[in-house]
């Protein structure tokens, strides 16, 4: 895997005739960084994720990778895919396979890989989801959250530069939210740049490096500590001022934070606060 940059330029899309749900959607995702995807229900997500797979063609604009446009042929869809992988909200819609290395096989043996090379990429792919133990397992006996970190796994194994990541923690629990997070940590710095796709806030705050937001029919992108407290915005998109941000600002105009970036989580929170202040 190595760091490319994938870019949407003046993206049109839609559905529905007459109906568009993405106009002028124009989107960087900048070489190994974090970028969470935000947005209210039906605001074009999804729609932009598979836009930048390939999985949709737009009505017009582009997509490139380091500058290289996608074309909708069999031949750019294969080298697309190569190097960005889109994983759907629901891992069932992706897993087909009697067992989990059957399922995460899959994409590597289509390449036409040698037998040692796709073990090679399974077992690389399992052990950075932390799914190793799975190998073995058939694919209907897992639990949702091993469904979707199998799913994960199963778009690593194509070593791709870019992972899609359609609401990965959707449905989890706090445990296997933490779980996933970390399988998403190892990706990166193993060499993949991951966009997440998420409603959560909190999450997005705390985890991406850059956020951009689905608003309108086109995506407003930053910093996430500046795009998360755009408060016209952020009521635009139907979305909430993260926790943190709201906290850190009351404590700062109590003079208990000082001037500068705010805490983006609990642990940061708690560490900036003057000694001898508890919560």
């Amino acid at each position: 895997m190595s760091h490319r940059t994938l870019t949407a330029e003046a993206l049109v899309a839609g559905y529905e005739r007459g109906r568009r749900v993405l106009d002028g959607a124009s989107l960087t995702v900048p070489a190994g960084r974090r970028l969470a995807l935000l947005g209210a229900n039906g605001s074009g997500k999804t729609t932009l994720l598979r836009c930048l797979s390939g999985a949709l063609e737009p009505v017009a604009g582009t997509v490139a990778v380091d500058g290289a446009r996608l074309q909708h042929t069999r031949r750019g869809l294969r080298a697309h895919r190569q190097e960005v992988q889109l994983v759907l909200q629901d891992p069932d819609d992706q897993l087909f396979s009697a067992s989990v290395a059957q399922d995460v096989s899959f994409g590597p043996l289509n390449l036409g890989l040698a037998e040692d090379a796709v073990r090679e990429r399974v077992a690389e792919a399992l052990a950075l989801l932390g799914v190793e133990h799975l190998a073995g397992r058939p694919t209907h006996q897992l639990s949702y959250g091993e469904r979707k970190r199998v799913a994960i796994a199963g778009a690593v194994a194509m070593r791709p530069c870019v992972l899609l990541l359609d609401e990965p923690t959707a449905g989890l629990d706090p445990s296997a939210v933490t779980e996933a997070l970390a399988a998403l940590e190892r990706l990166r710095a193993s060499g993949s740049t991951v966009v997440m796709s998420t409603h959560d806030v909190d999450l997005a705050l705390r985890w991406a490096d850059d956020v951009a937001v689905v608003v309108d029919r086109a995506v407003v992108q930053g910093v996430p500590a500046d795009v998360l407290a755009d408060d016209a915005l952020l009521a635009r998109a139907r979305l909430d001022r993260p926790w943190a941000l709201i906290v850190g600002a009351r404590l700062r105009a109590l003079g208990l934070l000082p001037d500068g970036a705010l805490p983006r989580d609990a642990a940061s929170l708690l560490a900036a606060l003057p000694e001898g202040v508890t919560p």
